[in-house]
């Protein structure tokens, strides 16, 4: 049979867990290939990585790109790779463990039965996060009401970065009209996704603060997810959504 998963990972030194994650995902009953997007890690992840590929050469990619470009940018670069190679099932995911590996199963298995974006959900059955200081969490959960109260979405966990999209949902919306590259990049998905008519799914999940390397937020980051929700929302006032066939 074949890999019908992508899973696309974006890095900047991940030394630490790139070949713990890479290796957990292989080990999973469901031949999932793996995509790592690395954008000029000074720390040789993408050594790392190529390295890895000597002994998965058919189910490990790697596509390097110079300098931090952006979280957005990684994942479009990434669905665009994913689209040529006709792939069904394509997934985001963080290398640090924050979203756990056997979650992945479950994403694939809610599109497989209907769905067709499936959001590995923090906040969907109270709020499980494990490892946050409290005033994380409650900058977290905030934002996505936030995000509820713009945009009139009714998504829980509106800034989730762990997700299985349906092929045809990339293909739909036009990659290219996506405007953001750092936080509110996970918004923009989720709200042009509904805009278009597709059934967006929500499971809950536990997710774990990183234990190795270094954690990529900032003030910048949320500052965009704060000002663009007001811009997403304003903008689809004058913007087409076709409903997908």
């Amino acid at each position: 049979m074949i890999a019908d998963s992508l899973v696309i990972i974006p890095t900047y030194n991940e030394k630490e867990n790139i070949e713990r994650i890479i290796r957990k995902v292989f080990s999973l009953p469901i031949d999932f290939h793996v995509l790592i997007i690395d954008d000029g890690s000074p720390d040789q992840t993408a050594a790392i990585v190529k390295h890895l590929q000597t002994e998965f050469p058919t189910r490990l990619f790697l596509e390097q790109r110079k300098g931090k470009l952006g979280l957005g940018t990684a994942y479009i670069h990434g669905f665009k790779w994913a689209l040529k190679h006709h792939y069904e099932y394509i997934f985001e995911m963080d290398a640090d463990f924050s979203h756990n590996p056997e979650d992945l199963i479950r994403l694939r298995e809610t599109c497989v039965f209907g769905a067709d974006l499936a959001i590995g959900s923090r906040y969907v059955n109270g709020v499980n996060v494990v490892n946050w200081p409290m005033s994380r969490v409650l900058m977290s959960y905030f934002a996505s009401y936030y995000v509820r109260l713009i945009t009139g979405i009714t998504i829980q966990d509106a800034t989730a970065g762990f997700k299985c999209y349906r092929r045809i949902v990339l293909e739909t919306i036009q990659l290219h009209k996506i405007k953001f590259v750092g936080y509110a990049f996970q918004i923009e998905m989720k709200f042009t996704a509904l805009k278009h008519g597709f059934n967006v799914v929500e499971i809950p999940i536990i997710f774990t603060d990183r234990t190795e390397g270094v954690s990529k937020m900032n003030t910048k980051i949320f500052r965009e997810a704060f000002i663009g929700v007001i811009q997403l929302k304003l903008s689809s006032f004058f913007k087409k959504y076709p409903a997908h066939r």
